[in-house]
């Protein structure tokens, strides 16, 4: 229904002429003549809309782009938000998280105290006659005045641009607050409530805002935070994952402690997923949602209501039913480590750190990892630079724990880790205070939705930080 519906809709673009949108009639049709596109070779129709030009690859004139940092290449994204992606997707999300929230607890108290938001920075900036900035600054925008009412900070100071001035006027702004529920990326939310407490003298979160019950958080993964937050808020409150980008509103958490979010099939996006051992040949298998499996880790593929076909975001993930369609997030196409055909995934390492933090004691803010690879005589190996606000008792005793789980989840690491004669044993470095902070500031990405990719297959990011650890 969704794609003829946006076929029908998109005909008589740039876009849909192109690729004869009026002549498909099946979906075999649609994987015929329509290409699946990275970024990179949908930009050059995005810059047109961008120009102001009209019917590119969507109906009419798109006014905003969301200007995402793109972790993929340091040139910034912009993603087209059209009228309908903005209404039908994106806010009908946020209408949709707070019911199935209010819904799974009746005794919440959501509506009688604050909502504090953490969203990217930034103004919306004009350029030629559309608009660009956060996607964040855009929703901010286009909020229902009742909306207003109910959130802190106060609209002027969600929009500051500069990162350690806004963190400042945020904290002497929800200080005051009764706040009830708290919505954003888990690290830049640790950093504010960090601040909050440092400026309160309270004990913990919970003690300055008594009425706290959840934290609707997206972005990156929570399992690394967890225990932190914990700690931090000192009660125990509900924890709810959203799948969001610029690109659309995928996915919520529809169950109160679950690590499954419920795939979203009613905002004008149409899912198709190419599974990885597929993907890196150059005409993968591609499967629409009804021939998905559980457990097969996928690349997902999307035709948005914003005028994007076949578009690859980058994430993968995995379906943990498909009654109804629940998935879990397992990463990036790009990040990832196969150096030595390991195929090290994102949540593989999330695991073993977990693991490895509750047998030494210790809590981790950040981490990056990139290979080491193979010299004339010597084995390849990963390399670590962890961040801890809590040291382990024992690093080497943490390492091994590290190891010996990624073993344990990971038969092909284990299989290179066999007498060290692929891999030897990880070499880690642990990172001077605000290592990957300090890194973000030198680059201008404080905030937001910016963030140092956790595992990387080349040493793109690895190098650079521990030349500034020195």
């Amino acid at each position: 229904g969704i794609l003829f519906s946006q076929l029908f809709h998109a005909e008589d673009t740039e876009y849909g002429k192109l690729h004869g949108f009026n002549s498909i009639s099946s979906y075999q049709d649609f994987k015929n003549k329509v290409p699946i596109v990275t970024y990179e070779e949908m930009e050059p129709y995005i810059e047109k809309a961008r120009q102001g030009q009209k019917d590119v690859s969507w109906p009419g004139l798109i006014r905003h782009f969301a200007k995402s940092s793109g972790t993929t290449n340091a040139k910034s994204k912009f993603i087209p938000i059209s009228a309908e992606s903005l209404e039908y997707c994106h806010m009908k999300a946020g209408k949709d998280m707070v019911s199935i929230y209010a819904n799974n607890h009746p005794e919440n108290q959501l509506f009688n105290y604050k909502n504090l938001r953490l969203g990217g920075s930034s103004e919306l900036y004009a350029d030629f006659n559309t608009k660009f900035g956060d996607l964040s600054a855009i929703l901010i925008d286009n909020l229902p005045f009742w909306v207003e009412i109910t959130t802190t900070p106060s609209k002027k100071v969600s929009l500051m641009g500069e990162w350690e001035s806004k963190l400042k006027a945020i904290t002497s702004e929800v200080k005051n607050e009764d706040v009830g529920s708290i919505l954003g990326v888990p690290s830049w939310m640790m950093v504010l409530l960090q601040k909050v407490l440092n400026e309160t003298n309270v004990e913990n979160i919970s003690e300055l805002w008594p009425n706290l019950e959840v934290f609707f958080h997206g972005g990156i993964s929570f399992k690394p935070y967890r225990e932190q937050y914990r700690k931090i808020i000192g009660k125990s409150i509900n924890y709810y994952e959203i799948y969001n980008a610029s690109e659309g509103f995928f996915g919520i958490q529809d169950r109160s402690n679950s690590d499954e979010m419920l795939l979203m099939l009613d905002y004008g996006i149409f899912y198709e997923f190419i599974p990885m051992d597929q993907f890196h040949f150059s005409n993968p298998k591609v499967v629409s949602l009804e021939d998905v499996e559980i457990g097969k880790n996928y690349a997902m593929v999307i035709t948005t209501n914003g005028g994007l076909w076949r578009y690859l975001i980058g994430d993968t993930v995995i379906f943990t039913s498909t009654n109804p369609f629940r998935i879990k997030i397992t990463g990036r196409t790009k990040h990832y480590i196969n150096a030595f055909g390991e195929e090290l995934m994102i949540t593989n390492v999330e695991s073993a750190l977990s693991k490895a933090c509750e047998l030494t004691g210790a809590q981790i803010t950040d981490f990056t990892g990139a290979p080491v690879f193979m010299k004339e005589n010597e084995s390849g190996a990963h390399e670590w630079i962890f961040e801890f606000s809590q040291h382990p008792d024992n690093l080497d005793s943490f390492i091994d724990a590290f190891d010996q789980h990624l073993k344990k989840i990971n038969s092909d690491y284990e299989a290179k880790r066999y007498n060290n004669i692929t891999l030897r044993r990880p070499i880690v470095h642990i990172a001077k205070n605000n290592l990957f902070y300090h890194w973000l500031e030198s680059k201008g990405k404080l905030g937001g939705q910016n963030k140092v990719p956790r595992l990387s297959n080349d040493r793109e990011y690895i190098d650079p930080l521990l030349e500034l650890n020195k």
